[in-house]
């Protein structure tokens, strides 16, 4: 996905401009670098960035920029990207599942940091990964709520067997830690509490003291206007617990934000293809394109609707049924969404908060999901 050379001021003034006719995803460099620096001086540990949320280059670069040296990869794909953009950054290869050879990748690529949650898999990791200097962090799961899906339905070991792969870990010679992932889109500090503590009961019962606690990610972005992400109280949380939990056998701390980090960075335009008897609205962009993730996790309701000379729409507000552009009765957005009742055909829907699973999941289905990319200063003046 290339972009132009210009730098518009803000998403209005390129729109009204060009009056694109597919979807456009307006990045803003400078709002991505403040949410980097914000959890680079704030988060009382080491950040890395999950790559897989969003892979743009121009994100990677921007973040290194912004000082952070650390990334989470889950394929190859991701750290050869990482090694070309950012060659001396710490690869931190945690998805739990991994082929043989995929494993020989991250040797040759200098991977020295892994996670496991299974028997099976922490064998794979031992006979093929140089012990020495090398962390395998294991993966925990926990029934806890407050996130927007279960993470712990596909990974993470259970309590007891995360204190045998502990053990493992130790006598094997590697650098023993622990890991877990609270959720996405976790707007609650308590979110972190229980994992942490329990954490702290895994090390004890397995007799083993870590190198390193892996917070995980579920760091939230904007998408409601109700609910404002409070980070600092996050952060507070599990600087606190850590300290209550571990004593003086406080492990050093990670976090892998990546919609925290990326979401709040970007806004996507959609215009309205048609207005059908006046009721159901139907956009050039949806499920299949970069709003994939809608249905799983809510509606973004941080939006606003200009007309094609860049005017706000400024109608009450009413809720609609909105769908995509496909052939395809599944393309529709969660529940209804509050627009203008002044909305019109040609108007340009932009929904904020959009910088994560926005690129990766686009399908390009029935022949619609083309998304133009465009930098701007600024993502609401």
């Amino acid at each position: 996905m290339g972009h132009s050379k210009t730098i518009w001021t803000n998403p209005t003034e390129y729109l009204s401009t060009v009056q694109p006719e597919n979807p456009v995803l307006f990045f803003a460099p400078s709002a991505l670098k403040a949410m980097a620096r914000k959890f680079i001086d704030s988060f009382p540990g080491m950040v890395t960035y999950a790559v897989k949320s969003n892979p743009m280059e121009e994100v990677v670069q921007n973040l290194s920029e912004a000082g952070l040296r650390g990334f989470d990869v889950a394929s190859p794909f991701e750290m050869q990207l990482i090694r070309r953009l950012c060659p001396d950054a710490a690869l931190h290869y945690n998805n739990p599942v991994r082929s043989r050879s995929e494993i020989q990748v991250a040797v040759g690529l200098g991977v020295k940091s892994y996670s496991v949650d299974s028997v099976s898999e922490l064998a794979k990791l031992i006979e093929a990964v140089p012990a020495e200097g090398t962390e395998i962090t294991v993966r925990f799961k926990l029934p806890v709520g407050g996130a927007a899906y279960n993470f712990g339905a596909k990974f993470g070991a259970t309590t007891e067997l995360a204190v045998e792969l502990l053990k493992t870990v130790a006598k094997a010679g590697f650098v023993p830690s622990l890991t877990f992932h609270p959720g996405t889109q976790c707007t609650e500090p308590a979110a972190w509490e229980t994992y942490i503590r329990t954490a702290a009961e895994i090390a004890e019962e397995a007799g083993v003291t870590i190198a390193r606690l892996n917070v995980g990610g579920g760091f939230p972005n904007h998408r409601l206007n109700a609910v404002t992400p409070d980070l600092d109280a996050i952060f507070e949380m599990i600087d606190r617990v850590a300290t209550e939990a571990f004593g003086d056998k406080r492990p050093l701390l990670v976090c892998e934000p990546g919609r925290g980090l990326c979401g709040d960075a970007f806004t996507v335009a959609t215009r309205v293809k048609a207005l059908r008897d006046d009721a159901h609205v139907f956009l050039n962009d949806g499920v299949y394109g970069s709003l994939t993730e809608l249905p799983m996790i809510g509606v973004i309701d941080r939006t606003e609707v200009q007309a094609p000379d860049g005017q706000p729409r400024t109608g009450d507000p009413i809720a609609r049924i909105v769908f995509g552009p496909t052939c395809d009765s599944v393309d529709r957005l969660p529940g209804e969404l509050m627009l203008p009742d002044d909305l019109a055909e040609g108007d340009f829907l932009l929904i904020h908060g959009m910088g994560a699973y926005s690129t990766v999941t686009n399908t390009r289905f029935n022949g619609f999901g083309e998304l133009g990319l465009e930098l701007v200063l600024d993502l609401h003046a």
